[in-house]
């Protein structure tokens, strides 16, 4: 009423914020894929896939049954898929990841549980080999060595 602007012109001088996580809340069940250029943390359950350019988290007491896919990833729940990291993939202690991971760096706290393959690539710049494939079981317990004398 007062300001000569109209409505979509004042809108225009607001920015669009920037940065920021997305948040799926504890008490949130989502179907659906996810794509963000920012980071996202998943404390609920997730029922799809997520592409992230940044970090995404998975809370403790977070589910998601689908890929995900980001430049960085630390694992506190529940993963049933792919996982591929561009950078540093940490399997924080308690969580239970079922699928493959690819993965420049790794690290796996000793209560991870872990079940499937891990591909490991280093930077482009100073990868000279194709990248090495290993197969884990962190959940299984280690088999004693026969003890000769």
């Amino acid at each position: 009423m007062f300001n000569p602007k109209s409505k979509s012109e004042a809108s225009a001088d607001v920015p669009a914020p920037q940065g920021g996580a997305t948040i799926i809340a504890a008490s949130t069940t989502f179907k659906g894929d996810i794509s963000s250029n920012g980071d996202i943390r998943i404390d609920g359950n997730l029922q799809g896939n997520v592409s992230c350019t940044a970090k995404v988290v998975i809370g403790a007491n977070g589910i998601v049954e689908g890929d995900i896919t980001g430049q960085q990833a630390d694992i506190m729940g529940r993963v049933s898929g792919t996982i591929k990291v561009k950078e540093l993939l940490q399997l924080k202690g308690g969580c239970n990841v079922n699928g493959n991971i690819h993965a420049a760096k790794l690290q796996i706290e000793t209560s991870a549980n872990f079940n499937g393959q891990c591909h490991m690539t280093g930077s482009p710049s100073t990868a000279t080999a194709s990248p090495s494939a290993v197969s884990l079981n962190r959940s299984a317990k280690p088999v004693a060595s026969p003890s000769f004398s």
